[in-house]
């Protein structure tokens, strides 16, 4: 087991995936069973209990192979999207699924039970959820289960953003989340995996996964231009221009905007060390 990614793999002592017979080493291997998060969001957490580290949040619309759950409501298995492990509230999900249409484009919508915005919203869904739409009523788009959303706050699940970095900026502002990907709150690689998903950029989840994985390296010392990723161990950051860096910053606990020299500078004082690598996105 040591020599797989435990994020990314789902195997436990007791129990893995079936697509890991022959791979991983378990007294029992489960075939699993597709959810969709029902919730606006759903915590993805290191452990079955409400105080464990939270590793990552799911998205409305997104799915998660169960392969074992427990009587304290806790559901164990993999996001399809990125395929990060973990535990999550059974009650955050459901079997009822179907194909999605339509992504929000906005920061945040509202799920409404019947076509009225006077009625109490059902979830609140964040930039990136998914939704199954079958038909429209005056401002409404209905979904597959006969929910309301904002027609207006919805695109096709085939349009994409054209500038990764304006999805961003829409960000700044946002508290600092740890494991966060709504725009109630978000970290680092989650701007960065949020805004290019958007932009129809399928990215892993965490800062050293994307390192190894987005775009491709740039030395060191090379000429800056908007969309270039800055990593540092444990950070990213997106370059809004040559000299702007935009990230999610645990030290101003905000999504901000700063000269990219001010955040090397502290980040170097902090102890944190200096950028590891640049990463350019092809074009």
């Amino acid at each position: 087991m040591s020599a797989y990614d435990k994020r990314l793999t789902p195997a436990r002592p007791d129990l893995a995936a079936e697509t890991l017979r022959g791979i991983v080493d378990a007294p029992r291997y489960v075939a699993g069973e597709e959810r969709i998060i029902f919730d606006g969001s759903a915590d993805l957490r290191r452990a079955p209990v409400p105080d464990a580290p939270l590793d990552t949040e799911a998205l409305h619309g997104e799915i998660f192979t169960v392969y074992d759950q427990d009587e304290e409501g806790w559901s164990w298995g993999q996001l399809k999207r990125d395929g990060y492990v973990g535990f999550m509230p059974s009650k955050a999900l459901t079997q009822d699924i179907a194909i999605p249409t339509h992504r929000v484009h906005v920061l945040r919508s509202f799920l409404f039970g019947g076509p009225s915005i006077k009625l109490p919203p059902m979830a609140t869904l964040s930039m990136g959820s998914r939704v199954a739409i079958m038909g429209t009523k005056d401002q409404f788009a209905i979904t597959h289960r006969g929910h309301y959303v904002i027609a207006d706050h919805l695109k096709p699940i085939d349009t994409t953003e054209s500038d990764f970095v304006a999805v961003a900026e829409r960000f700044i502002g946002i508290p600092y989340f740890w494991g966060g990907k709504t725009s109630l709150g978000l970290d680092c690689s989650g701007l960065v995996q949020v805004s290019l998903d958007a932009a129809g950029i399928a990215v892993p989840r965490d800062t050293d996964m994307q390192e190894k994985a987005v775009g491709e390296p740039l030395p060191l010392d090379a000429e800056l231009r908007r969309g270039d990723l800055i990593f540092w161990k444990g950070h990213v950051g997106i370059m809004r221009d040559a000299h702007e860096l935009l990230h999610a910053s645990g030290h101003q606990m905000l999504v901000v905007c700063e000269p990219l020299s001010v955040a090397v500078q502290r980040i170097e004082s902090k102890g944190a060390g200096s950028i590891t690598s640049i990463r350019r996105l092809k074009r």
